[in-house]
């Protein structure tokens, strides 16, 4: 490889901040006749450390890669992240991955990067490398939403409040779910609002317990649809969470398939209605209002 400009971390959420780094990367790559490589690891190296850790991924590595098809790297290279990987200083790591195996011409990481055995390396530790093995250096500043300095875990906690206008803001799209269409219990049927009960990769962040509109991509096609999160207290004594979407205009069979969500805003949090009439109600007032507010 030809003077390989690289940035390395999980870019978890590919967010704005990422984003400005790539843009970055490309630009130098092209400046200085290389190529742009985005190194990243998998599985998630918190899962190894921590194999008890729950995860709480803003994008699968599926997910990431379909993100990334959009900012013409020449390169996106998945390093395997093992127990014995994990042991490699962070010195090693820059001579023997990035020197010598990828022909480092530059380096772009974000303000706050940390890498190597117990997260040792950091920008100081780089620039002194960089004057002794002869590669570029470039720290980029904190890309901000609203005085807000854009971080994955930031993002992470507004899912986690339900707040979806910050975290697709801070994305530039709109967080996406991906899940398999498996068999529930088909209450919804009986009221009119036919679920699709989705299996969701159990490391992927699930937002907060509520009804949000949602875009639903089935066959390529886009429908409007009601994402219910939660336990459905109302017509089951189940402690099973469950995520399942009613599909609005949408009376295929579709069981057994993989189809992506959008999220476009939430509608309410979740509640135990005190009938089924009332709750009955309460879903016809969110299609109205996602109708009303989301169905462009």
């Amino acid at each position: 490889m030809e003077n390989a400009v690289v940035t390395l971390g999980m870019y978890d959420g590919v967010h704005i901040g990422h984003q400005t780094i790539i843009r970055q990367l490309n630009d130098t790559a092209n400046k200085v006749g290389g190529e742009s490589v985005l190194l990243t690891f998998s599985p998630h190296p918190r899962k190894v450390i921590q194999p008890d850790f729950q995860m709480e991924l803003l994008s699968t590595l599926d997910e990431k890669e379909n993100i990334l098809e959009e900012y013409g790297l020449d390169n996106f290279i998945v390093h395997p992240f093992t127990k014995e990987f994990s042991q490699i200083s962070s010195i090693d790591f820059v001579v023997e991955y990035l020197i010598k195996k990828l022909n480092l011409h530059t380096l772009i990481i974000g303000h706050d990067h940390h890498f190597g055995k117990n997260r040792e390396g950091n920008f100081e530790q780089l620039k002194v490398l960089s004057k002794e093995y002869g590669f570029n250096l470039i720290q980029l500043q904190a890309v901000e939403e609203g005085d807000i300095a854009i971080s994955s875990t930031k993002i992470r906690n507004a899912l986690k409040e339900g707040n979806i206008e910050f975290a697709n803001k801070a994305l530039n799209y709109n967080y996406p779910i991906t899940g398999k269409v498996v068999h529930g219990d088909k209450i919804g049927r009986t009221l009119g609002f036919p679920t699709a009960n989705l299996e969701v990769d159990s490391n992927k962040l699930i937002p907060k317990d509520g009804v949000y509109a949602v875009d639903v991509f089935v066959d390529n096609k886009k429908y409007l649809g009601l994402l219910s999160i939660g336990y459905r207290e109302t017509v089951t004594n189940s402690r099973e969470h469950r995520v399942e979407v009613n599909i609005l205009n949408f009376n295929k069979d579709i069981y057994g398939e993989t189809i992506r969500l959008e999220f476009r805003g939430r509608l309410r949090d979740e509640k135990k209605f005190n009938s089924l009439d009332d709750l009955i109600s309460a879903m016809n007032q969110d299609k109205e209002n996602a109708i009303k507010k989301y169905s462009s």
